[in-house]
């Protein structure tokens, strides 16, 4: 049973693009800086807090500090047309409109919806697309609840920021529970319930276990592991101490437990400083009393975290939390990826340091891994056959099942950043999987078509 905080309320203050000048540690910064939060912000979303703002960054350390970074929008996040465009606009006199369509047009140039998420992972039922889900693997599916679409502070490398920028449109978000259950009823291959966003952990309670009771009032047997993926313990983790509805939110989790199913908190954790203060340790331990598994998981970035060590410090830190360290990705091919980007073979080097490094119980994690149009891929590394370099992968997750962990081969390219620039190793005009899935999305396209039609 969860035990009321006694410790004092931390209030929640949100620091957005109109009003970053309130902050009282932006005095620090110089004019050209300030001016850089403000053009970049009008095309990509900004939004921090009082906690990441005095207990996270080290403003000593700014711009340099790796927190500052992935909260703060810097210049090098637009391209340098990109950012002469905006700041142009905005040093014109435009108005709102004008600015809007502005920074409509460079988003549509940086890949708002990755790895086919509009287009193949939206799923239907009874002729009807459930725009609020995603069902990309067999066994699971991502859900999208209508008031879990924002953050506690915004990750300025986000995949999703469409949600983000007033773009409904490119937006994921349900609100019909009795469609998702209805769905999960009629898809006995499904096991595993991801609640996604946004941040479903910037609901409060009440809203939040609505859904879970409904769920769990439906006795769905195929259900067996609800997920919640969160960035809400490394940018709030007074959400599940001193806020207002802490107790009952962890009371929602154990009901999940105690009902027989799994709870996996996925925790986004992105540095080691997230995991340095009072507040996160007492959240974690509070989050694990419930039953609840942690498990954690970020892409690899340049200028956040790209060096062994701090991988290395980060998984070690998370075992000793007893949080289950889960995934390293590679930054999707979206946003300010040309900021973040680091090619397979670097991030794969870095992976391989830090894996060295860690004892066994911090090697449950996987990586570095491209969660691509195909499915997961994992970079095991590179080798040499008949004296020539080739990169080694396997799927993780997979459109179709039978491809998960079957390895597949790349010619070495060192500069390759994603999938789609690495050519098949030994002669091969193919990857062993594109054919089948080129007839997967023609079946997804027709169907597509027949729902419209009806």
């Amino acid at each position: 049973m969860i035990v009321a905080s006694t410790d004092k309320k931390h209030v929640y203050k949100s620091f957005a693009l109109h009003n970053f000048r309130q902050i009282p540690q932006i005095s620090r910064l110089s004019d050209e800086q300030i001016k850089d939060i403000d053009v970049v912000g009008h095309v990509l979303p900004f939004k921090s807090n009082n906690y990441v703002i005095d207990e996270l960054i080290n403003w000593d350390n700014v711009p340099d500090d790796p927190i500052f970074t992935l909260t703060f929008p810097r210049k090098e996040m637009l391209t340098d047309d990109h950012y002469k465009k905006m700041e142009a606009a905005l040093d014109s006199g435009a108005s709102k409109s004008e600015i809007k369509k502005v920074a409509n047009e460079i988003r549509m140039a940086l890949n708002p919806h990755p790895a086919g998420q509009l287009e193949h992972n939206v799923p239907m039922i009874e002729g009807h697309k459930l725009t609020g889900m995603q069902h990309k693997y067999r066994e699971t599916v991502l859900f999208f609840p209508s008031q879990g679409q924002t953050c506690h502070a915004y990750c300025s490398f986000c995949f999703r920021w469409p949600q983000f920028v007033g773009m409904d449109e490119w937006k994921f978000a349900m609100k019909e529970t009795e469609l998702l259950i209805k769905y999960l009823q009629q898809h006995t291959e499904v096991t595993d319930l991801l609640f996604t966003g946004g941040d479903p952990m910037i609901m409060k309670n009440k809203i939040f276990a609505s859904y879970i009771d409904a769920i769990l009032d439906a006795d769905i047997p195929n259900l067996q592991t609800i997920r919640i993926g969160t960035k809400s313990l490394g940018y709030w983790p007074y959400k599940f101490i001193t806020d207002d509805d802490a107790d009952e939110t962890l009371q929602t989790f154990e009901r999940i437990v105690n009902s027989g199913k799994n709870l996996a908190i996925m925790a986004h954790f992105n540095h080691p400083a997230e995991l340095s203060t009072a507040a996160v340790k007492e959240a974690i331990k509070r989050v694990r009393a419930t039953g609840a598994q942690i498990r954690t998981q970020s892409p690899i970035m340049r200028n956040i975290n790209d060096d062994p060590d701090v991988w290395s410090t980060m998984w070690r830190q998370q075992v000793n939390l007893n949080c289950i360290p889960y995934y390293m990705f590679v930054a999707r091919d979206t946003g300010a990826q040309h900021y973040f980007k680091l090619s397979l073979v670097e991030a794969w080097n870095i992976f391989q340091k830090a894996y060295q490094n860690v004892s066994g119980v911090c090697r449950t994690v996987r990586g570095p891994s491209m969660s691509a149009t195909p499915g997961k891929i994992q970079m095991l590394g590179v080798s040499e056959v008949n004296g020539k370099k080739i990169m080694a992968f396997r799927f993780l997750q997979a459109r179709n099942p039978d491809w998960v962990a079957k390895p597949f081969f790349a010619e070495y390219n060192e500069d390759a950043i994603w999938l789609d620039e690495l050519m098949p190793a030994f002669g091969e005009e193919k990857f062993f999987f594109e054919n089948e899935l080129n007839e997967i999305f023609n079946e997804h396209i027709n169907k597509s078509e027949i729902s419209n039609f009806e």
